[in-house]
């Protein structure tokens, strides 16, 4: 297993592998081959990869000794990993789940469909690099599903959409003959994920609250991320309600996200078209002719200034490009300001 084999010489260290299944700050959960352990987690400084362990992680863990408790020193190379920005102004990045096979981005059809935040979470799951499932829940309180689920396929092209509701049962036998491996789900708070991961649990374990009815918004009643064993093979991980998720460089999730917009590119004139006003682009000409949304040109435009945005925060080099146009502006003020026939 090539697991095994990177890890032998943290073996050869004393350190024993495990895989974390909730993570607190400066504590972690971990399922090792020796069984269920508690872990402190060394600080980053001190660490050997600086990286700060998330559930889903595999990790090397020094067992306890006679006078000390066992710890987490090293984070193994993730082969997924769900990353969202941090609401602060920094280059900082959150992962969310790490070690991810598929990604169920939980939509309510008790709601009106917000096609902007279906594709922001949908980049968010494609840059994982794990397989995206919309799961619309809540069916039984829709008039029109089959509308539903066309309206959301048109915004998530090449992935699967599946109509469910956890009160009748609808669709579950589907949903989980489709997820695979270790599940993640995401979405906002009262989209239903915690009603939704204890039916595909077989019990409640997950905690659930109820919508306000007067804006429709739920509670966080998911507080942390846990890893819990599906009945029928896998793991789930539920996550606290996302109502902010910035990108973080995920260019490639955006691709995904509108691959038609993705394929029409490779017919434009200029390979750095912008689609906006250049000549002979493709894409512009797909929505004079109706064979694409202005909507999706427009969200599509709004997530690259976004997610470029967030690129600059680490790349010095891209900030001084974004800077440049708003300094000449600057200066071209000033200098109009400065001219004798200059009337405020």
């Amino acid at each position: 297993m090539e697991r095994e084999r990177s890890f032998a010489p943290s073996r050869a260290d004393g350190l024993v592998p495990g895989r974390v299944v909730r993570a607190e700050r400066g504590l972690c959960d971990v399922i090792a081959e020796t069984g269920p352990v508690r872990a402190a987690v060394v600080p980053a400084a001190a660490s050997r990869d600086r990286l700060t362990p998330c559930t889903g992680d595999w990790v090397a863990v020094r067992p306890a000794g006679t006078a000390t408790s066992a710890t987490v020193v090293e984070v193994l190379e993730r082969r997924t990993a769900v990353v969202r920005a941090t609401s602060s102004r920094t280059s900082h990045a959150q992962v969310l789940a790490a070690n991810v096979d598929t990604v169920a981005v939980a939509v309510s059809l008790a709601d009106p469909l917000r096609h902007g935040r279906i594709e922001r979470m949908l980049a968010l799951a494609w840059d994982s690099g794990a397989t995206p499932v919309v799961v619309l829940t809540k069916a039984d309180r829709c008039a029109d599903t089959q509308q539903a689920a066309a309206e959301v396929a048109e915004v998530a092209p090449g992935v699967e959409v599946l109509v469910t509701s956890a009160s009748t049962g609808e669709g579950l036998d589907v949903l989980t003959a489709v997820l695979a491996g270790t599940v993640v789900l995401l979405g906002p708070s009262g989209a239903g994920k915690s009603t939704l991961g204890n039916r595909l649990l077989g019990e409640d374990l997950l905690a659930t609250g109820a919508v306000r009815d007067s804006d429709g918004k739920g509670r966080h009643t998911t507080a942390w991320r846990e890893l819990l064993p599906l009945p029928h093979g896998g793991v789930l991980l539920d996550t606290p309600g996302l109502r902010g998720v910035g990108l973080h460089d995920a260019d490639k999730g955006l691709d995904q996200t509108f691959a038609e917009i993705t394929e029409l590119a490779t017919d434009c004139r200029f390979a750095d078209c912008a689609h906006r006003t250049e000549p002979g682009c493709a894409v512009l000409a797909a929505v004079e002719d109706g064979r694409l949304h202005q909507r999706r040109l427009d969200s599509y435009h709004r997530l690259q200034r976004e997610n470029t945005f967030a690129a600059s925060r680490t790349d010095a080099r891209l900030r001084a490009e974004l800077e440049r146009p708003r300094k000449q502006i600057s200066r071209h003020l000033r200098a109009l300001k400065q001219s004798p026939n200059f009337k405020a």
